[in-house]
């Protein structure tokens, strides 16, 4: 049986950048731990210990990874008519995109969740034939009934169950408010299948709340975006599909160890979006906690790690924390560790070593404040409160164009006159066209990488 090369195999590097001094009584320490993962091109989603090739590249065997598209089929996904045919068309060039040997299905979703193909609670395996029987099914859909975005889940949930591969992922289309659940019972789906599969979660047209998809996106540990034109929704189904479909590595964690002593004061992802990782902390072992970071392909992902301290004299040096990225064992084992760096502290009476602030710590903390202020502004703005809007959204184009965040900035642009971006003066615009509001809410949360 063929093996894989070492080049085949995704590599995994941790590298940490921070400022170790502290000055005498200092407590307080911070790091940007940087993941990159190079090298899994070509292993089809294959775990990262197996010895053989990708099942999808062996015919009759098992699937590599699993899809579900989860379709909003709602009564008004018929206004305008067009918009169900963009969905409709958006699957099918999603479906086009799926591997030789991906398991798959397509769930109709509205107030219930039916399966639209291939039915009787099983998922087919992606080949020219089931792609071309999965696009003709597409066809006999219509749009009627309410919006329960925790059933459409549920049942993704089900299919990818059946299916024994690491990569399990959703795609998830809507174009409405989830009217049809209540908020507490959406809660309870994505608690339940958090850490089963990750989602990615699209919003069409301007009728939907943005809250409910970044949330969906944001517990199941994927992508959320705007689609404002549903002509450009089979480009987006597209690009996502192939983002899925170069995943390689599934359910990585990155586990903290802290010293006797130190206290963990947050944990979040800073690139490419903000994501705050702190509460989904579950226990590995004295004194270690594994925060999930999801499906890897090849990429690059920064996050921030800050941790409380004992106080210390002068000279004194310590481990204030171990950063490892592990892939946790089935049988509760001991896990596989892919790399790991170090986090240290170093208390000295240099005062110029001690007080200076390393630029990727700044930098990110200025991008998660940049994400923070930008909802803050919007839900001043809707709830009339216009000086606190201006306040708030100022400070957010003072912190784009400080960072160099450009995408954000014009995004500001559109909801503000910027009057002077270095100190973050503006006017907030009369009118905003309501796309261009939930655009910006929902990147805000994007960011950009340190300067070089």
């Amino acid at each position: 049986m063929a093996v894989f090369s070492k080049s085949q195999v995704p590599q995994f590097s941790v590298e940490v950048y921070q400022n170790a001094y502290l000055p005498e009584g200092g407590r307080e320490v911070n790091a940007i731990v940087t993941v990159t993962s190079t090298g899994g091109g070509t292993s089809g989603g294959a775990p990262l210990t197996g010895a053989t090739p990708s099942p999808a590249a062996i015919p009759g065997q098992a699937p590599s990874a699993a899809v579900v598209i989860m379709v909003d089929c709602s009564g008004s996904m018929d206004y305008p008519p067009t918009k169900m045919r963009n969905a409709r068309d958006a699957t099918a060039a999603a479906i086009d995109t799926l591997r030789d040997g991906v398991a798959f299905a397509v769930v109709a979703g509205t107030h219930v969740a039916a399966e639209v193909f291939p039915g009787d609670g099983k998922l087919a395996v992606a080949d020219p034939a089931t792609r071309a029987q999965a696009k003709d099914a597409l066809r006999r859909l219509t749009a009627g009934g309410g919006t329960a975005i925790g059933t459409w889940l549920r049942l993704a949930d089900r299919l990818l169950a059946t299916s024994d591969v690491a990569i399990r992922h959703g795609i998830l289309l809507t174009d409405g408010r989830n009217e049809h659940e209540a908020p507490e019972d959406l809660r309870a789906t994505l608690d339940a299948v958090g850490g089963r599969f990750t989602c990615d979660a699209r919003g069409v047209g301007t009728d939907w709340e943005v809250k409910e998809v970044t949330g969906v996106a944001s517990a199941l540990l994927g992508t959320a975006d705007i689609v404002a034109n549903p002509a450009e929704l089979a480009a987006d189904f597209t690009s996502m599909m192939e983002n899925a479909m170069g995943k390689e590595v599934a359910d990585v964690a990155l586990r903290l160890w802290t010293p006797v002593g130190v206290e963990i004061k947050f944990i979040k992802q800073v690139a490419p979006t903000v994501e705050e990782l702190t509460g989904r902390r579950t226990e590995a072992g004295p004194r270690a906690g594994d925060y999930p970071t999801g499906s890897w392909g090849d990429e690059s992902r920064d996050y921030h790690v800050c941790v409380q301290v004992p106080e210390a004299g002068i000279g004194q040096e310590m481990l204030a924390a171990r950063v490892s990225l592990i892939i946790p064992a089935a049988d509760g084992g001991a896990p596989q560790v892919l790399s790991q760096g170090l986090v240290r502290a170093v208390w000295t009476d240099d005062m110029v070593a001690s007080t200076s602030i390393n630029p990727q710590v700044a930098h990110y903390t200025g991008q998660a404040e940049l994400a923070q202020v930008i909802q803050q502004g919007l839900d001043a703005r809707k709830s009339g409160d216009i000086d606190g809007a201006t306040a708030k959204l100022g400070r957010a184009v003072q912190l784009a164009a400080d960072s160099g965040n450009e995408d954000t900035a014009k995004l500001l642009s559109k909801v503000v006159d910027v009057v002077d971006a270095a100190t973050g003066t503006v006017r907030l615009k009369a009118k905003v066209a309501e796309a261009d509001e939930m655009t910006l809410e929902t990147r805000s949360t994007k960011t950009v990488r340190v300067k070089k």
